[in-house]
């Protein structure tokens, strides 16, 4: 991200550049930088969008091919094209060939395959940048950030208490500032009860609580819990894999207590805040490490039977969450 940024301070652009990744919140942000910084906008004439899988790619070419209108540079932008990942040999051979010195062309993508030779092709005439989902401390140095701007503080707990009730999803994190931000007009400091009042459960979180009663073999309420998530629209499919994901973590979180390590030392060897840890840890005193093993097993035959077509996704996960809460 930084190399990017460099580019815009020093007015120097690449031909071609191709921003990816998971973070849909940051490939706008920065596509949006680029954009601003090589159009004005009032210039219809030398900036283009184009968006989706049907696109004549030798339209494009012939637009970056062509000289700009009073201006130094055209600007082409193509988005969730696919091209990155299925691979496109007329962009390829355009681009390995050299793109006209007065274009420049970007490409927004989710994902790619680094072994296309469009993507190679990028990779070395111009500049390839990867926006992940972001760790806890990024997140958590941007949150405060955005924080400080409108003189609010919030403690350390209270910022994973945020984080875990509303997830890791920047556009999401985003929303849920702006409605704590107003709730709490006239405050500055940000307390556990606002987020409990105003921000949004993420299913993430739904499903713990799921598991929290599958624990205490609450099974009318796990499967009350779970026909809400299907009212919400939420996929069995997805609801499935964090189930299996958060038994996963509980097998592993039981076995490092059982080395005798405790949660600061747990926390980095999961990938989790030392607040999310001890909520595992919490959950691990609910189930013995023979009952793990047997769910996660269930989960992988569910798996199974879904995809081979034996059973429908929702009727599955819910004979599975049944099962395992008696």
């Amino acid at each position: 991200m930084q190399r990017l940024l460099n580019d815009i301070k020093n007015d120097t652009y690449k031909p071609v550049y191709l921003l990816y990744g998971d973070e849909a919140y940051l490939r706008v942000q920065y596509k949006n930088k680029l954009k601003d910084a090589l159009t004005t906008p009032d210039d219809s004439m030398n900036y283009s969008y184009y968006q989706g899988k049907n696109i004549n790619v030798g339209e494009v070419i012939d637009l970056s091919e062509t000289m700009p209108f009073l201006a130094d540079r055209r600007v082409i932008i193509l988005e969730n094209t696919g091209f990155a990942k299925d691979g496109n040999d007329a962009l390829a051979d355009y681009i390995s060939g050299g793109i006209a010195d007065t274009s420049v062309i970007i490409l927004v993508e989710t994902s790619v395959d680094k072994r296309c030779r469009l993507y190679k092709a990028i990779d070395k005439a111009g500049m390839v940048v990867s926006f992940d989902t972001q760790n806890d401390d990024t997140l958590k140095k941007w949150i405060l950030g955005r924080l400080k701007k409108e003189n609010k503080q919030i403690t350390a707990r209270t910022l994973d208490v945020f984080l875990e009730t509303v997830g890791t999803d920047m556009y999401t994190i985003s929303t849920e500032l702006e409605k704590l931000i107003s709730y709490t007009m006239g405050r500055n400091v940000i307390a556990e009860e606002d987020i409990a009042a105003v921000c949004t459960v993420t299913l993430q979180n739904r499903v713990f609580d799921m598991i929290s009663r599958i624990g205490l073999k609450q099974s009318s309420e796990v499967l009350r819990m779970y026909r809400e998530l299907l009212g919400m629209k939420e996929s069995p499919f997805g609801i499935l894999a964090l189930i299996e994901r958060q038994f996963n973590y509980i097998l592993q979180i039981g076995d490092l207590l059982d080395k005798g390590l405790n949660a600061a030392k747990i926390a980095p060897k999961v990938g989790l805040s030392p607040y999310v840890t001890g909520k595992y840890i919490a959950q691990v005193k609910k189930f013995t490490y023979g009952e793990v093993i047997n769910i996660l097993e269930a989960c992988a035959s569910t798996d199974h039977a879904v995809k081979k077509g034996d059973i429908d996704a929702e009727t599955g996960v819910e004979l599975l969450i049944t099962n395992i809460s008696r």
